[in-house]
């Protein structure tokens, strides 16, 4: 019998926070595993002076590990049994693989980047339209 997953997609954000919030306590319920993935994408730069605003992807990515470390840390304890991983591509593309074999995937209504007054951030749409299990999405907190 294997053991029931849960992906949570963790950016930083306060939904992303509240997500996590959520899956702890249905891993609680069920015994799921967590497993909370971060994402990076490096800038796509155009034009002569491109390379004037590069980004490393190593500092990227220790970013991204970094927030999804104290995430888990701050919303679930230092001592959580949570598997983390980071990937580079697009947040949408990241989760939706991610959620093969999954019981759930939960990810918050709105994430860092976007417009402010969407109902539904890009990323979670995408999610719950191409997700290869059921989504939960956290409703904004309004914060």
């Amino acid at each position: 019998m294997s053991t029931s997953r849960v992906v949570v997609g963790v950016d930083g954000s306060t939904d992303s926070a509240r997500a996590l919030r959520w899956a702890g306590e249905y891993a609680q319920q069920t015994g799921a595993m967590i497993e909370a993935i971060g994402v990076y994408e490096l800038p796509v730069m155009l034009g002569p002076t491109a390379m004037a605003g590069f980004q490393d992807g190593h500092a990227l990515e220790e970013k991204a590990r970094e927030t999804v470390a104290s995430t888990v840390t701050d919303v679930l304890g230092a001592d959580a049994p949570v598997s983390q991983r980071v990937e580079r591509g697009h947040p949408a593309d990241v989760l939706i693989a991610a959620s093969e074999g999954a019981n759930m995937l939960v990810v918050g209504s709105r994430g860092l980047g976007g417009f402010s007054g969407l109902m539904l951030g890009s990323v979670s749409q995408h999610c719950v339209t191409h997700g290869r299990c059921p989504v939960l999405v956290m409703p904004h907190s309004g914060a």
